[in-house]
């Protein structure tokens, strides 16, 4: 077995499929690359790699194609659209990972494991929809959408509006042993894509549920449960700021849990946007984390050698 830390790096499905690119396989296993290649860093840095993967652009796009072939193929429950794109996103990161392994000369086997996460089947997210996923639309097409599909929309922190769906908590990752298994035996294990596919034991036996679970959050719970000495999340930021915004902001390089929840308190991290990202980090760190860093895809490779600013939740 090797002895080598493991590091858990989240990172959203828009760093595969972001708003204005044309969508095609062509284009996000390019970009898929790109990631790859940053990855490549923490191996260098002597960690054990698992990533966890957000699924926002690419299942609500499954949805889309489901709900206007809905008058030849019956659309199927949220839950198999999240299984869906963990197979889709794991296809492209492997053949992705692979690439820049060799690339790299660097050996490791990869692994894709679809992934089933606990969560409570009397969560009250249920009752609230606001985990936005899918593309971007205007706000009269967002009110249609509602209308002809009975969707829920919002606008999604002034970005444009999205659908909306429920977003239970994290309970357990039932693979976690496996993943911690592959992860210790050097190989790179790509897992909980997505957030995870949410499942309950309201019946006998384990059954899909209906939602899409936050990707940060379950990467924080996983990197828990396998021991991760690291934890990444990469966001469209280098830094988390204070004051975001305004002509007072300024960014953090490093932050304590007491901080971090002294701040949260204060509304300084929405819930629609930084919030859920420092929640996840603080809370890996205050149930035996050692350190969560939270910077962008571009930022990865200088914060990880020192030579850039990011920001360090710490306890």
């Amino acid at each position: 077995m090797n002895s080598k830390p493991i590091a858990v790096v989240a990172f959203g499905g828009n760093a595969i499929l972001d708003a204005g690119d044309d969508g095609s396989f062509k284009t996000q296993l390019e970009k898929a690359k790109a990631a790859c290649r940053r990855m490549l860093a923490i191996l260098h840095k002597g960690y054990q790699l698992v990533l966890v993967h957000g699924n926002g652009p690419q299942v609500g796009n499954l949805l889309l194609q489901f709900e206007k072939a809905r008058d030849v193929i019956p659309v199927p429950p949220l839950d198999v659209a999240v299984a869906s794109s963990q197979g889709l996103l794991g296809h492209m990161l492997e053949i992705s990972m692979r690439t820049v392994l060799e690339e790299d000369r660097t050996q490791r086997d990869v692994v894709t494991i679809l992934t089933q996460v606990l969560v409570s089947p009397d969560d009250p997210a249920f009752h609230e929809p606001t985990k936005p996923i899918g593309p971007f639309y205007t706000q009269a097409q967002a009110e249609e959408f509602r209308r002809r599909e009975g969707w829920h929309v919002a606008d999604d922190s002034g970005r444009g509006w999205r659908r909306m769906v429920c977003s239970p908590q994290p309970r357990k990752v039932l693979e976690f042993n496996t993943i911690r298994h592959l992860a210790e035996s050097g190989i790179i294990v790509i897992a909980c894509g997505g957030g995870g596919i949410p499942v309950n034991y309201r019946t006998d036996s384990v059954v899909g549920t209906d939602g899409v679970i936050d990707k940060d959050a379950t990467a924080a719970l996983l990197a828990r449960n396998i021991g991760a000495e690291l934890f990444v999340i990469l966001t469209g930021v280098n830094q988390v700021y204070i004051d975001y915004g305004r002509p007072t902001q300024r960014p953090v390089d490093r932050m304590t849990v007491a901080e971090a929840r002294r701040w949260l308190d204060e509304g300084q991290f929405p819930p629609g946007s930084m919030g859920p990202k420092i929640v996840s980090a603080v809370e890996y760190v205050e149930k035996g984390g050692r350190e969560a860093l939270i910077t962008s895809q571009e930022n990865l490779v200088a914060a990880l050698q020192g030579g850039a600013r990011c920001t360090r939740i710490v306890p």
